[in-house]
């Protein structure tokens, strides 16, 4: 071999050796996933302090399933989009729908499960009188007789106060279709506005149904009831997914071929019966 050969040999070889510690690095690099950590039974907090719920255990699932060293924190609903565009964490699992408004600032996963909203209240009040109780409306595109029950609905809850939390699509629901009829009180967590609904101090919720039907089962709500239809779509959003930012397409792919596997296998089903008694399952 003649010297020249051997030397470029060498430093190809030198080569390697110097990119091999940043591969490394790069797959060794832990993930920090937020979540809320007061959205039972998508996410909450045990008295020890540990998070726990329907997000946290699907989140260690899929990274078992990327091969990936993942942190798990808690986070403020209010602050989590701006701490991820901070680059505070890498990702959001908070039962966060996908919407217009958010994939103008954030991009996200495949969506890993569905949602859709309900009125709440307590068994003594009159908004027990709404409409369609039980019925599935899909706001994407309203037909007339879902008009009809919404404008019922707004003359029935005209000057009540309905509590919902702060910065949500649930939020956005109440303002685009009863404003100007009802009171809406912002909050910042679900468990706040489930406290002043079990004082009296407002009529009703407006909120995910998961996390209406795990109110229930407090005994500090017991009287509480889900009242009229449920709505999905439009404002309420395409699906809960995981919030990422945009520029991170290496770190959207892995999740989303971890997210049809765990759909595959029937695991976010097994896991949803597990913490909603329902199957969360997004449609095929």
């Amino acid at each position: 071999m003649s010297n020249s050969i051997m030397r470029r040999w060498w430093l190809a070889l030198g080569a390697c050796a110097l990119l091999a510690p940043a591969a490394s690095a790069q797959q060794s690099k832990e993930i920090t996933i937020a979540t809320e950590g007061a959205f039972a039974p998508w996410n909450h907090t045990e008295p020890n302090g540990q998070l726990g719920g329907f997000d946290v255990e699907l989140a260690n699932e899929l990274c078992r399933r990327m091969k990936a060293k993942c942190k798990i924190v808690g986070q403020d609903w209010a602050g989590i989009i701006p701490a991820l565009q901070a680059g505070k964490h890498d990702a959001v699992m908070t039962g966060m729908n996908i919407t217009d408004k958010r994939l103008a600032v954030i991009g996200f996963s495949r969506p890993y499960a569905t949602s859709r909203h309900v009125f709440a209240t307590m068994g003594d009040r009159e908004m027990l009188k709404l409409p369609k109780a039980g019925e599935l409306i899909d706001i994407t595109a309203l037909n007339d007789e879902d008009k009809g029950t919404i404008e019922q609905m707004r003359k029935l809850i005209k000057g009540k106060t309905i509590g919902v939390q702060t910065s949500t699509n649930a939020l956005a629901f109440l303002e685009n279709y009863f404003k100007g009829d009802i009171e809406i009180r912002e909050y910042k967590t679900a468990e706040q506005h489930d406290l002043d609904l079990s004082a009296g101090r407002i009529d009703a919720v407006f909120v995910d149904y998961a996390s209406a039907t795990s109110s229930l089962e407090k005994k500090e709500l017991k009287g509480m009831t889900v009242t009229g239809p449920s709505f999905r779509g439009g404002l309420l959003g395409r699906g809960v997914a995981i919030g990422l930012r945009k520029s991170d397409t290496e770190l959207k792919q892995s999740f989303d071929q971890a997210i049809e596997q765990v759909l595959a296998d029937g695991t976010v089903k097994a896991l949803s019966l597990k913490w909603f008694k329902s199957d969360m399952s997004p449609p095929k």
